[in-house]
């Protein structure tokens, strides 16, 4: 069985501690399943997580701390809330273009009705 054990050489330059490495892991992770993502590094582990480790020990990941990290959290909020709002607008247009369609449809079906007939429908004769 192939599985990293405590403790991990790292450069304490780069990731300030262990609670930091397993945040990257952990995030690294997540990427690995669900992202979809391929390794950056050669490896002969099988468990997302152990790549995942070997990634950040070895620097093949990229992270940002400290007050980039926060201004980048920030930026991200910023951007989701515009991604929202633009998706909610997509969202009333469709909602307006139905009630058309289906105003349209009525009307379609109500023309339709007078044509086969060839008399006007009741509903279409002036008032005076």
């Amino acid at each position: 069985m192939d599985i990293i054990s405590l403790p991990v050489e790292y450069d304490r330059d780069r990731i300030d501690g262990r609670f930091r490495l397993v945040n990257i892991a952990a995030l690294r992770a997540k990427d690995l399943i669900f992202g979809g993502s391929k390794p950056r590094v050669p490896t002969k582990s099988k468990k997302v997580t152990t790549i995942a480790i070997e990634e950040a020990v070895k620097g093949a990941l990229e992270f940002i701390t400290g007050e980039e990290a926060l201004k980048a959290r920030e930026e991200a909020k910023k951007i989701d809330f515009h991604r929202l709002i633009e998706e909610k607008k997509r969202e009333v247009e469709t909602e307006d273009l139905s009630e058309l369609e289906k105003d349209l449809k009525i009307y379609i079906h109500e023309k339709e009705t007078v044509e086969e007939s060839g008399k006007p429908n009741e509903a279409f004769e002036p008032e005076e």
